[in-house]
Order: C-alpha cells, then sequence, then structure tokens
C-alpha cells in the first residue's frame, strides 16, 4: 500500500488516480499530522511526500517518519514544485528520502520509480521474513541441541553407574563414549577389548548388525588388561534413534560365572548319566532273565507287574540316552555319521517301531507320499530318532483320537516330513519356544511326563544336517511337526 501526502487536494486525486490505475492501493493524507496518524496505524510499501505543507513539512515528516522503529526504513520520494534548489535536495535525503521529484511531474518517470521502489520494499520485507525463519529456525535447533545435549548426559551418567562395561557409538562403529570400567579392559577408548583368538572379532560382528539395523546380541571372551585369564562377558548392542539417525548404546555383562555353573552342570548330567547307565543296562538284562526264567501266563498278574517293570527300565533308558545327548550337544560331541540311505526305509522302520510299541492303541497310522526311490544324505539313526519322536509325542498328546498321519513330499531342492496329529494342539503364543532345551508347554506340563529335552535334540539333529524344523498348530485342533532336508548331495558322497 502507498501513502500520498499533500495538502493540495487536486495533486492527491491525480497520483491516487494514476496509482490505482496500476493496480496500486493507496491512502491519502493532507497533512503531516493525519500522515503521521496514519503511518503508526498501517504498513506502507512507499510514501509519497509533498515538501511544501502548513504547519509540518515535509522534511519535518520525513523525520519523524524516520524516528519511528516500526517505519524508519520505509522508502520516501519527495515531491515539490518551489524547493528545486540543489540545497533542498540534500535536505530531502538528509531527512530520510530516497529520491526527490519536481514538479511537474512525467507520469512515466514517477511510475518506474514507483515500481522500482515498491518491489525494493517487497524484497526487503521477504528478506527480513526469511531472516526472521532463519533466526526461529536457529533458536529452535539450539533448544533441540541443548535438549538433546542434556539427554546425551543423562545417558551417560546411566552408564557410568551401569556395574556392567558400557559405550556407545555412532552409525558407523565409532565409539564417542565409554564408562569407566571400560579402561579395566581397553587402555584407549576407541578399541575393543582384546578378544579370545578363539572367538569373533566384536568390531566384525558390530559391523554387520550396524548394516542391517539389527540389534547384537552375543557372548565374547575377554580379559583385563593386568590379567592373563579370558572372562565370558554377554555383548548387548541396541539402537537408539537420535536425530533421524541410528546412535547405538552397548554393554558387556559378566556372564562367567554362570557360564562356568552351566558346564559344571553338563558335566554332572554326563557323569551321572554314564554312571546310571551301565546299572540300567544290568536291570534290563536280569528283567529279561526274570521274565524267561518264570516264563508266566500272559494273562495273570505277575506277568503284568513285570511288563510294566520293564517298560518303566525302557522310559528310564530313554531319558538316560536323551540327557547323554544333551551333554554331546552342549559340548560339541554329538556324532553325525552322514551317508547316502533310502529315506522311505528309514521312514518305514521308524513307523514300524512305534507300531510295536503301542499295539495297545486303537489309533490308525496313515503313510503319505511317495518317495520310494528317494536317497538322502544324513545319519540314518538320528534322523530316525527324530521321526521316532514326532510319532511318540503323537501318540502320547493325541491320545483317543482316530489317526496319525506320516507324509513327505518333495521339493525342488529338499524333502519335508510331516506328522500329523489331531491332538490337543499347541498355543500359537507357544510354539516359537518348544525346540528351546528343558522347555514343556505350561498347559500339559502337568498331564505329561518328560523332560523337555527331546524336540530339542531333534532341532540339533535337523540343524547338524542344514535342515529346517517347525510345526504347524492350532489350540485343540491338533499339531504337525515337520522337518527338511536338502537333496542337494554333496560331490564326494554321491
Amino acid at each position: 500500500m502507498i501513502l500520498i501526502v499533500d495538502d493540495n487536494p487536486d495533486n492527491i486525486y491525480s497520483l491516487q488516480k494514476l496509482l490505482e490505475s496500476k493496480n496500486f492501493k493507496v491512502h491519502a493524507a493532507q497533512s503531516g499530522e493525519e500522515a503521521l496518524k496514519k503511518i503508526l496505524k498501517y504498513n506502507y510499501a512507499l510514501i509519497i511526500l509533498d515538501v511544501q505543507m502548513p504547519d509540518m513539512d515535509g522534511f519535518e515528516v520525513a523525520e519523524n517518519i524516520a524516528g519511528f522503529s516500526k517505519t524508519k526504513e520505509t522508502p520516501i520520494i519527495f515531491l515539490s514544485a518551489v524547493n528545486t534548489d540543489k540545497r533542498f535536495i540534500t535536505k530531502g535525503y538528509d531527512s530520510g528520502g530516497l529520491d526527490y521529484v519536481t514538479k511537474p511531474v512525467d507520469p512515466d518517470i514517477l511510475m518506474l520509480k514507483v515500481k522500482t521502489f515498491y518491489r525494493l520494499y517487497e524484497q526487503t520485507q521477504a528478506l527480513k521474513d526469511i531472516q526472521q525463519t532463519l533466526e526461529r529456525e536457529v533458536e529452535r535447533r539450539k533448544e533441540a541441541q541443548k535438549e538433546l545435549r542434556s539427554k546425551v548426559d543423562y545417558l551417560h551418567t546411566l552408564l557410568e553407574s551401569l556395574p556392567q562395561i558400557a559405550f556407545t557409538c555412532d552409525n558407523r562403529g565409532n565409539i564417542d563414549f565409554v564408562n569407566g570400567r571400560w579402561f579395566q579392559f581397553s587402555d584407549n577408548e576407541c578399541i575393543f577389548p582384546q578378544t579370545h583368538p578363539d572367538d569373533r572379532s566384536i568390531a566384525a560382528e558390530l559391523q554387520e548388525s550396524l548394516e542391517s539395523g539389527k540389534p547384537l546380541e552375543m557372548e565374547v571372551r575377554i580379559k583385563k588388561r593386568d590379567e592373563t585369564v579370558y572372562s565370558y562377558q554377554l555383548l548387548r548392542v541396541w539402537p537408539i534413534l537420535e536425530n533421524g539417525e541410528n546412535n547405538w548404546v552397548g554393554t558387556f555383562t559378566d556372564i562367567d560365572s554362570q557360564k562356568k555353573a552351566e558346564k559344571e552342570k553338563d558335566e554332572f548330567l554326563s557323569i551321572a548319566s554314564h554312571e546310571l547307565k551301565t546299572p540300567l543296562t544290568s536291570i534290563k538284562a536280569y528283567m529279561q532273565l526274570l521274565d524267561r526264567k518264570l516264563n508266566l501266563d500272559k494273562a495273570c498278574a505277575e506277568a503284568k507287574y513285570v511288563d510294566r517293570v520293564q517298560d518303566q527300565v525302557e522310559k528310564l533308558n530313554s531319558l538316560i540316552t536323551d540327557l547323554l545327548d544333551i551333554s554331546k550337544i552342549d559340548n560339541g560331541k554329538l556324532i553325525i555319521n552322514k551317508k547316502m540311505f533310502s529315506l522311505e526305509r528309514m521312514i518305514q522302520s521308524a513307523i514300524d517301531s512305534i507300531v510295536q510299541t503301542h499295539d495297545q492303541s486303537n489309533m490308525i497310522l496313515l503313510r503319505q507320499g511317495d518317495i520310494s526311490n528317494l536317497m538322502v544324505y544324513g545319519d540314518e539313526i538320528r534322523l530316525e530318532q527324530v521321526l521316532v519322536n514326532f510319532l511318540t509325542n503323537a501318540y502320547k498328546y493325541a491320545a483317543g483320537t482316530e489317526k496319525i498321519i506320516v507324509d513327505c513330499n518333495v521339493m525342488d531342492d529338499f524333502v519335508k516330513v510331516s506328522v500329523v496329529d489331531f491332538g490337543i494342539g499347541i498355543p500359537e503364543s507357544k510354539q516359537s519356544e518348544v525346540f528351546d532345551k528343558f522347555y514343556r508347554v505350561e498347559e500339559t506340563s502337568f498331564d505329561f511326563q518328560g523332560l523337555g529335552i527331546g524336540l530339542y535334540i531333534c532341532s540339533e539333529i535337523i540343524r547338524s544336517h542344514q535342515g529346517t524344523i517347525g510345526v504347524e498348530s492350532s489350540e485343540g485342533k491338533g499339531a504337525t511337526f515337520y522337518f527338511t532336508l536338502p537333496l542337494n548331495i554333496p560331490t564326494d558322497a554321491k
């Protein structure tokens, strides 16, 4: 908007019409006092100011305008028909005017000047707006940085108070903070503690985690700077999102006592299993001799008692065998003897064994899927152990149902063996844990005996064959346990 200040209404009228014809909005004032009131009330992009006015001339008005912080940068064009001398023009510039135009006014020249000053005003205002926006952004960032620094300081205080070794790093793996306990294991805040020669590099594991964006959890052996003995630590590193980027927080937790306790437990299980195996074998042999010696009528009570003792001895033998397998797995000594064998023969052997031991059951065991000519590479005895475990569980947890199905399917590069039952099923929330060591589904733990290690052993056997193992189930609608074996037979096995 443009303000015209002139005590002559005719001059105002002609200038106003000229400017409005070029789409400028115009206000008018016929005295200096009226002009100052309007200047305080409205914002003007340009003021066209007549010099000769009664009471307060244009120079005085300009000086007052320059004294207002709100309007001191508003451009002023002086108009004068009398004071055309150089000293008046100089006075006009000194009082705050940006141009001095003498009358009579050339409309074209005046419009060029008006457009120029108007454009300069708009650009100045735009720059001011940008500057204000930048200032607000700078202040916002300062506040954000201050808040972030406060959070970082708080995090560092927490990490310093932890009993574990703790550190933080950026998304490139550069360590930017370590707590005091770090220096018990490393003399450099940028270098990870020394790991056992048999353990993988911490930096290498961390780099893989940073690239994938997934948290890192690994067991690693490190040693203190002044010691030679390595101790087990559980390293956990997880991401924290800050300013759109992942920063990472890591801790080393001492689990050496726990690992030693586990080792002692495994050694105890191994020794106990071996020690129990010898007398149990003798008990089993003596019971068989007793059964033959007595030659009892199968219908008599004594014969039933002998059979029950033999059944319980067999169950105890199975439990001890599982404990031995657990010990071998934990110590990396589970022997897998791989060779080419007929998968159909192995499956039929497992089925025959189960049918014989469950001859009192009314369930039908169905066989589906033709693999009569399929040869696979693996440990036949161990894989039969897996299938027997699946079938034993099916008879146990699906007792009273009509059937169990053993199904085989050959895919592109693997074969899938499934055992399907229609029993109590497994809740979906529990299915991811059924292959964990010593895990038992809570809902069945009081109704069915077992240590919860059979499926764990099965999973380790299948893993050693580079296969997969899993379960599909709905609670109350049965379960399907399956394993897969790769068909890409090694060249030296053919």
